[in-house]
């Protein structure tokens, strides 16, 4: 066989290999209502329940995504930046809640005391 016979084998062979395997693909692959379909009851009426809920908190990360986006620095670093934020503000939340259950201990103790000396 000659080089040129062998050369078109080989292009026609990446053809058909590079377009028709991503096209078998997308034809075997089956469809999310199909998926859905294939569900049991359970499950089916599970996905409906949060498919609302998944599709917010999908816009609330990408509304997210572009106010870090609008900052000068690496997104990475900006929701870094709002990631530390949040701990700090649990943090003071959880020291105050402690102090005030000091707070609360200590009033207690004294009321005991109180009414062990009378």
């Amino acid at each position: 066989m000659s080089r040129a016979g062998l050369w078109v084998k080989v292009i026609i062979g990446g053809i058909a290999i590079s377009v028709g395997g991503p096209a078998f693909v997308e034809y075997i692959r089956p469809t999310d209502e199909e998926l859905r379909k294939r569900y049991n009851p359970e499950l089916q009426k599970r996905s409906a329940e949060q498919g609302e809920r998944r599709a917010q908190e999908f816009d609330d990360y990408v509304t997210k995504l572009k106010q870090w986006s609008k900052s000068d620095k690496s997104i990475w670093y900006a929701a870094q930046e709002e990631l530390d934020q949040k701990r700090a503000i649990i943090e003071a939340q959880r020291a105050k809640s402690k102090e005030e259950d000091r707070i609360q201990r200590e009033e207690m103790r004294k009321e005991m005391l109180g009414e062990e000396k009378k």
